[in-house]
């Protein structure tokens, strides 16, 4: 009976939450968030407005589990699925090679935020108020700051978003829409103005990256590096795109110089709109974030600018895009993508920051799809022998030394954002672009495919947080950013948030161990042989003496 009341109660508040939603369509341009939307690769209305606690998904309920309270989309039909007696990337490797063309599946869910949308509004009174487009005028106010959040909306962000065209995610409360995301228009891509502006002679990508210290406080700027038919008029408008994103360092987090990295998918609005697309967002579930960021599938504005997990709040980002005649190539990593999410969501595998992280999960998603951008091999592993007794011993801390192992061992474009970046980017200009050889059929299709290459260069807003700067490239240059003292390092703590044990699947595949395990055997090995060595050297010693004293 109790059960039931509960069920009733909240179908009725979830009735009056989406009914209150559509009902301030008609006000100051307001509109429900699916509503003439794109997500992505796909139309809005392939999908549907729910909070995380749903009961009659297809989405699978370990990934609901972490949407509680939050606004998601579901897809209506046909979402991605998974083999629970598979690895993520055996998974994906075999529906790939099942399915060459892909299955027309959909993102297991997208992680929206916020019920409602305002389109080509701006801040009046210095972000007291806002301007519809229609010429309406709203209330305005902000979601709430995150408490451990360090960077939030300031008086210098209002100065920098005065006058612009946005578009808002957030939702009406009476008469003020509370904004949780804020996306400038002027960010839209106008494909006759940008230039074409190959790499010259000794130009690289990790220069344009490092340019102004990160580009950082330097404006929005985008030129094109590679066009199938320079001088022909750009058509682009609708075309999809497969990008690949690099996120900066952070100002004044010492544990987040490496930067962040992401694979995006969508296709371009016709004012050359990218805000919508969709960025593949890995980040470790297993505790609560400062910033309120949840691993996830979620739209580029949401990615870069909601006020508190926005990646555009603490640091630059750098964007690479392969513009495509045809979508086949983006669709198919983003179905597969998506399997790896079920996977993900479910703890097959855990996120790790050496050998499965944001970099990792995403490279190696590529690759098993038959994308083989080069690899550059590990750091060192005379180094990682060498790293795992002597930091375990200066630290006292085993673990300490093994995490240092697993990141000398791990392939560097699988390891650093900035690695990731740049190879997948010079593969794309030179061999992709290029015509080079392509030994399997996803690589083709990007190929045939391919139209142009752009490079898009995203500052930080300006907040209450310090400007951050380009990551680093290797484990050199991050000792040399940080303080050599660990205990003057600036960190975040965070809370742990442990899977429930009832949601674990026993019978999924095991997690492959970390190199350092290994590792930690063979030096136990060592010990064991040296420690037998010297036993039977002493006791060979005492017997040779005890012969001598008898004579």
């Amino acid at each position: 009976m109790i059960n039931a009341i509960c069920v009733r109660s909240r179908f009725l508040v979830m009735f009056f939450f989406f009914a209150a939603a559509g009902a301030v369509a008609a006000l100051g341009g307001v509109r429900n968030a699916l509503d003439a939307a794109h997500l992505g690769l796909y139309d809005g209305a392939q999908f549907r407005l729910v909070e995380g606690a749903c009961s009659d998904c297809q989405t699978i309920p370990q990934a609901l589990w972490y949407f509680r309270g939050e606004v998601i989309a579901v897809p209506r039909a046909a979402a991605a699925g998974f083999t629970r007696s598979r690895t993520a990337q055996d998974d994906v490797r075999e529906w790939a090679q099942s399915h060459p063309d892909g299955d027309g599946s959909r993102p297991p869910l997208l992680w929206i935020g916020s019920p409602q949308v305002v389109d080509g509004a701006r801040l009046l009174d210095g972000g007291q108020a806002l301007l519809g487009a229609d010429g309406s005028r709203l209330g305005f106010s902000l979601t709430k700051k995150i408490d451990s959040n360090r960077s939030y909306f300031d008086a210098s962000s209002a100065r920098h978003f005065s006058g612009r065209r946005l578009k808002l995610r957030g939702r009406m409360e009476a008469d003020r829409f509370v904004a949780r995301t804020i996306w400038p228009a002027d960010y839209n891509l106008d494909f006759s103005r940008l230039p074409y502006q190959p790499l010259d002679a000794g130009e690289t990508l990790a220069a344009l990256v490092r340019a102004d210290g990160g580009g950082a406080r330097s404006p929005f700027a985008a030129r094109v590096l590679w066009e199938r038919d320079p001088g022909a008029m750009r058509n682009w408008a609708g075309k999809p795109a497969l990008a690949v994103m690099l996120n900066g360092a952070q100002g004044d987090d010492d544990e987040a110089h490496g930067g962040h990295f992401a694979v995006v998918t969508g296709a371009f609005g016709q004012a050359g709109e990218w805000g919508d697309w969709l960025v593949n967002n890995f980040y470790t579930l297993d505790s609560v974030s400062e910033k309120g960021i949840i691993a996830a599938t979620l739209t580029m504005d949401n990615y870069l600018a909601d006020l508190n997990s926005g990646q555009s709040w603490y640091r630059p980002s750098y964007l690479l895009i392969a513009v495509l005649k045809q979508e086949r190539a983006a669709a198919i990593y983003q179905q597969a993508i998506g399997r790896v999410y079920n996977h993900f969501y479910r703890h097959d595998f855990a996120y790790q920051h050496s050998t499965a992280n944001c970099t990792g999960i995403s490279m190696q998603t590529l690759r098993s799809l038959g994308w083989n951008i080069r690899g550059q091999g590990p750091t060192s592993r005379a180094k990682a022998v060498v790293a795992l007794p002597y930091t375990a011993i200066k630290e006292l801390s085993i673990e300490s030394g093994r995490q240092d192992y697993d990141y000398l061992v791990t392939e560097q474009t699988d390891l650093f954002p900035f690695a990731a970046f740049d190879a997948a980017g010079r593969d794309l200009l030179g061999r992709i672009a290029g015509g080079g050889p392509s030994g399997t059929r996803y690589e083709s299709m990007l190929r045939d495919d391919i139209e142009a290459v752009i490079f898009v260069r995203i500052p930080q807003f300006p907040s209450s947080r310090a400007f951050g700067q380009a990551p680093v490239l290797s484990i050199d240059e991050y000792n040399d950013r940080v303080p050599s003292d660990k205990s003057q390092w600036k960190i975040i703590p965070v809370a742990p948030r442990p899977f429930p044990a009832d949601m674990k699947d026993a019978d999924a595949p095991r997690d492959r161990s970390l190199p350092s395990l290994y590792a930690m055997y063979a030096y136990g090995m060592v010990i064991a042989l040296c420690g037998i060595g010297i036993w039977r050297y002493r006791v060979g010693r005492h017997r040779t003496a005890g012969g001598l004293a008898s004579k």
